[in-house]
Order: C-alpha cells, then sequence, then structure tokens
C-alpha cells in the first residue's frame, strides 16, 4: 500500500479481541491456565493411571499441575497417589491434597469407600460445580480432569462449567475399545471441545525378563483412531507390571522409577501433550487477531 499515489507511510496495528466462550458459564476456575479433560469410552482401559503418571510428568517438566478426580463411578486417584484423607477447609474453600507435586482433589473424598454411588445428573453437576469453584487451586499451568467413562452427565457439565483447552482420549488396542472410544470423541466434538489427541494404553506386554514387547490386545487401534479423526497419536503405553504395581502402592512409576523406560514414555506422551495445547492455543488466538490498518496520507 505504501506505493499507492499520495500515501507517504503505512502503520499496521494488530489488536487481539477478547475470545468469546459460547458453552455454559466457564469462568469457576480462572486461576487455572490450561483444562484437559482425560476420558475413556469405557472402564478398564488404564484411565486413571495415564492421569497419575501424565500429571507427574509435567510436573517433572517444570508445571504446576492438579487433578480434578471426577470419576465418580470408581474414584480412584486418592489410592493411586498415595494420599487419602478427609476434605480440609481453609475457609470457605476446599484445599487439595498434595502428593508428588501434584495436588489433587477427589469425589472419593466426599463418599465412604463401599458406600454405592446413585446420583442423578442435577447431583453429579453440583459436585462438580464445588470441586471446580470450591477448591483453592491456586495458579496452575494444567488441570487434569479424570473423567467417568463413557459419556454421560459428569462430561456435559464438565463442558459447560470449565473452559476447557481440549480432551485426551486413552483407549486399548482391540476393536471393542476404540468403538467405545469413538462416542466420546463425538461427544466432545458436539460441544466444540477440541480433541488433543489419542493416548493408546496397554499396547504390548514387556516381558520383565528378556523385554520383548508382545500385542496381547491386538495392535494398531490407537493409530487408526488418531488417524480417523485427524488428530495425534500422543503416545503408547505397554502393559507392564511395574506401571500396575506403582498404582496399586500410591507410587506412580513416573515417581517412583523416574529413570525408567516406562516413565520416559509417559513424558514422551506430556511433551506432546504439552505441545499440542500450544499449539492449538496460538492457532486459536491468532483466528481471532484483527488487523488495524492506519493510513498518513500527506
Amino acid at each position: 500500500m505504501a506505493s499507492v499515489e499520495g500515501v507517504e507511510r503505512v502503520e499496521l496495528k494488530v489488536e487481539e479481541e477478547t475470545l468469546s466462550l459460547e458453552y455454559g458459564e466457564r469462568n469457576l476456575i480462572p486461576e487455572v491456565r490450561c483444562v484437559v479433560a482425560v476420558s475413556s469410552g469405557k472402564g478398564g482401559v488404564g484411565k486413571s493411571t495415564v492421569t497419575a503418571n501424565l500429571a507427574i510428568a509435567l510436573t517433572q517438566m517444570g508445571n504446576k499441575v492438579g487433578i480434578l478426580d471426577a470419576d465418580i463411578l470408581g474414584p480412584s486417584i486418592p489410592t493411586m497417589m498415595g494420599v487419602e484423607r478427609p476434605v480440609e477447609l481453609f475457609g470457605k474453600r476446599l484445599i487439595p491434597a498434595q502428593a508428588h507435586g501434584v495436588s489433587y482433589i477427589s469425589f472419593g473424598f466426599f463418599v465412604k469407600e463401599k458406600d454405592p454411588v446413585i446420583w442423578r445428573g442435577p447431583m453429579v453437576d453440583g459436585m462438580l460445580r464445588q470441586l471446580l469453584g470450591d477448591v483453592d487451586w491456586r495458579e496452575l499451568d494444567y488441570l487434569l480432569v479424570d473423567l467417568p467413562p463413557g459419556t454421560g452427565d459428569a462430561q456435559l457439565s464438565l463442558s459447560q462449567l470449565a473452559k476447557l483447552d481440549g480432551a485426551v482420549a486413552v483407549t486399548t488396542p482391540q476393536d471393542v475399545a476404540v468403538a467405545d472410544v469413538k462416542k466420546g470423541m463425538g461427544m466432545f466434538q458436539k460441544v466444540e471441545v477440541p480433541i488433543l489427541g489419542v493416548i493408546e494404553n496397554m499396547s504390548s506386554f514387556v516381558c520383565p525378563s528378556c523385554g520383548t514387547e508382545t500385542a496381547i490386545f491386538s495392535s494398531g487401534g490407537g493409530t487408526l483412531l488418531a488417524s480417523e479423526y485427524e488428530v495425534p497419536l500422543l503416545g503408547k503405553v505397554p502393559l507392564d507390571p511395574v506401571v500396575r504395581e506403582g498404582g496399586d502402592t500410591g507410587e506412580p512409576v513416573v515417581a517412583a522409577h523416574p529413570d525408567s523406560p516406562q516413565a520416559e514414555r509417559f513424558r514422551e506422551i506430556a511433551q506432546a501433550l504439552s505441545e499440542e495445547v500450544t499449539k492449538r492455543n496460538l492457532k486459536r488466538r491468532l483466528t481471532h487477531v484483527k488487523p488495524v490498518f492506519t493510513l498518513n496520507q500527506a
């Protein structure tokens, strides 16, 4: 434009618009920079194991990380993190537990271990509202939300109450698990929550004696799922006794054996997740940039 006759100088000012949020309140945890839902289509795929180790791996990368255990069907994060305690209060806010550098709050803190949970939608919504808005999360870089398996009230309420940066789908390689995960990914697409990627858990069995990997639950399910939805395969985690033992003892493998190959797998996934979040947030911000041209005409 500087070549136009009569125009001596062109100034370009770029103004960034405030991102509009179309779904729900999404303001209950403004102090949290990034909220990621960890989901699975069915139970038994190791979603909570992935959540716990991923949180610790992100912490080891220098981030402040929290976990919200919203799995009303089987809240297992307190067991996996090694600290189970009654809820504590600071003023009117709940104090999250601390373990392995991670802050976490769990639905399991509010119910007895053997009590059945038979809740309708409004009760689930109310509990999630409390775990999000009434907890003293402080400033976090990441909050990982461990959701119940499947699609239901918890998933829908979370998408309405928190500004989700995205969701991660955890699956095992076999067809039946992949088919169920697709339903969950479809739900997140409907509520306009970005799918950050797929994590394939129990991808193979690692022989503790010789280190040979064998595909127990078929192979390639996570890769095909990621390809179909055009999202990254964030990584594969082998079926390994060390990982299972860490969850049972409250010492996740990333914390207990940080130099192990298993811990390295989780750190690679954490790095891939961090890069995907950064890339998507940058892309989203650039789409909301409005150029303003100022012409100074002589």
